[in-house]
């Protein structure tokens, strides 16, 4: 077997149709980069795919696969070089580490449900540690309930909504699953993985910008639950982390929760980023936490084809799919300003959970066929933003700052405009001329309640102009980005948690034997895969380690 790469395939709009199956046209384009005849091929593989758009209007999929042949093809290509063609290695994939002989008290706990908590829950199960999993919000379907009864009313229920429940915060988003971290002991696999076994499309194995899709995403959470507890582990929604219990020698015994004590032989506190309440009482009972960088902005959206023809050169039609981007540039002012979480063919949503406070994210479903792609734009900020002093959770406090000042700018509704009117109270002048949005278009953007607002107030001028000088540099890379008709939203500042929780040699909380902070929440993580991947990391301090109760 041979591991080929950069199969270029060449995209005719006109001819192809959907599904496409790649590997026809892998076989015959590796059969001509390989120099040898079609039949020679004894089987095909998908490894990677992407869409290189770089001469649009001319696009190309991009493939890598393993090509299989017999052994003596084999031997005669490898001889001879040929570019990007490898002999396949197989790896053993992830493998958690043999447990350890200290034998725990009692059953490990894991404090959330997000994708961190999920995949430690998981892993402790699978090697026998029968853990028990508790969620502050409600398990999907009770969760569904009460995110529609919140968008449609504006009743919040401050223990399940976006932010609270099976899934966690990702849930509610697009199930994108990229990631900047290394994965040299193949965890990203292992997630990805136990994903696509528990219901999620087989093509995030493949694809350069997988995504699940929020429709799809609460059945493979609601799955993944039920295989922690078929593997012996509990549970129980409605649970919410008061605090830590510590023994006489101080390392964790248990915990106290809205439902009672629970004794622990170790906690994963996976809690997520906008837990405030649990990190304010952890702060107060002494676990050493810093603040740490983090980045506040709105969300931008606009027309999807807009997107697509600036991409590719072309509507995406039923070949390619709704394009995405990234982007990234620096102010005259030094401040690094870039897109975050950006949704093609999605939703603009309220993902409030505090009363009297607002902010926003972005949601897509599988098949992301909404009229208008969203992203964040979000520029850095810095204990230095914070003001001065030295308590270790003045980041979170400013980010509720800028969150009840959205909830008072929009009368408790998502506050928008169009991009005229922000860009002009921040100095900076759009291309072309805004314009009213009507209702219609707010409801084909947003999930929630919305209402047209003066937006300058939000962030300030300060953080507004870096903003707008960036707009003006993205328009410039994808025409039409810094239209004046573009719509603009806000808050966005739950973009990551705000404090780190030092953790020490064995993952444990400094000074705090038996706590493990783990995922987004605890500073470690920033998005579905990395949260996931340290979920399971986490796991496997704890089974190498020690054995179960």
């Amino acid at each position: 077997m041979i591991t080929l790469g950069q199969i270029r395939i060449r995209i005719d709009p006109d001819k192809r149709r959907e599904p496409w199956d790649p590997v026809p046209d892998i076989r015959r384009r590796a059969a001509s980069m390989l120099g040898i005849n079609r039949s020679e091929i004894k089987g095909i593989n998908l490894v990677r795919h992407a869409i290189d758009a770089r001469k649009k209007p001319e696009l190309y999929d991009v493939c890598t696969a393993d090509i299989e042949l017999d052994a003596s093809v084999e031997q005669r290509i490898l001889a001879r070089g040929i570019r990007g063609a490898v002999k396949k290695h197989e790896t053993a994939g992830f493998l958690l580490p043999e447990r350890g002989d200290k034998k725990l008290d009692f059953r490990p706990v894991v404090v959330g449900a997000g994708p961190a908590g999920l995949y430690a829950a998981y892993e402790l199960a699978a090697a026998g540690y029968r853990p028990l999993l508790i969620e502050r919000g409600d398990d999907t379907k009770k969760r569904g309930e009460a995110v529609r009864r919140y968008w449609e009313t504006g009743e919040l229920d401050t223990e399940s909504n976006i932010q609270f429940g099976a899934g966690g915060a990702g849930a509610y988003s697009d199930g994108k699953l990229t990631a900047r971290i290394k994965d040299r002991d193949g965890v990203c696999g292992e997630v990805l993985r136990l994903l696509v076994e528990a219901g999620a499309p087989d093509d995030i194995l493949t694809e350069a910008w997988p995504h699940v899709g929020t429709d799809i995403l609460g059945k493979v959470v609601a799955n993944l639950l039920e295989k922690i507890r078929t593997l012996g582990g509990e549970v129980l929604f409605r649970t919410r982390l008061i605090e830590i219990s510590r023994d006489h020698a101080g390392r964790v015994d248990g915990i106290v929760t809205s439902a009672g004590d629970i004794k622990a032989g170790a906690v994963i506190l996976a809690t997520g980023h906008s837990a405030r309440d649990t990190v304010t009482r952890l702060s107060g009972q002494g676990v050493i936490m810093t603040p740490k960088a983090f980045a506040v902005g709105f969300r931008v959206a606009h027309r999807q084809e807009i997107i697509d023809v600036a991409q590719y050169g072309m509507p995406s039609g039923v070949v390619l799919p709704p394009a995405n981007y990234k982007l990234t540039t620096r102010t005259a002012g030094g401040r690094g300003v870039y897109s975050f979480c950006m949704c093609p063919g999605g939703r603009i949503v309220d993902a409030s959970s505090e009363s009297g406070r607002l902010c926003v994210n972005g949601m897509s479903r599988r098949d992301r066929s909404d009229e208008y792609a969203n992203s964040a734009i979000v520029v850095n900020v810095t204990p230095d933003d914070y003001g001065d002093g030295t308590d270790p959770l003045r980041g979170m406090f400013f980010q509720r700052r800028l969150e009840e000042r959205a909830f008072e700018t929009g009368k408790g509704r998502i506050p928008f405009s169009d991009y005229a009117s922000f860009a002009s109270a921040a100095g900076v002048r759009p291309r072309g001329a805004g314009t009213d949005i009507s209702d219609e278009t707010a409801e084909k953007v947003f999930c929630g309640r919305a209402a047209k607002a003066d937006l300058s107030g939000i962030l300030g001028r300060k953080l507004n102009v870096s903003i707008a000088e960036a707009m003006s540099d993205f328009g410039r890379k994808i025409r039409g980005y810094d239209d004046a008709s573009a719509i603009i939203a806000g808050v966005e500042s739950r973009t990551s948690s705000p404090v780190r929780i030092e953790r020490g040699e064995y993952g444990e909380a400094v000074d705090i034997p038996g706590l493990y902070p783990c995922g987004e929440g605890a500073g470690y993580a920033g998005g579905i895969v990395s949260a996931a991947a340290d979920g399971v990391r986490t796991a496997a301090k704890i089974i190498g380690r020690y054995s179960p109760a």
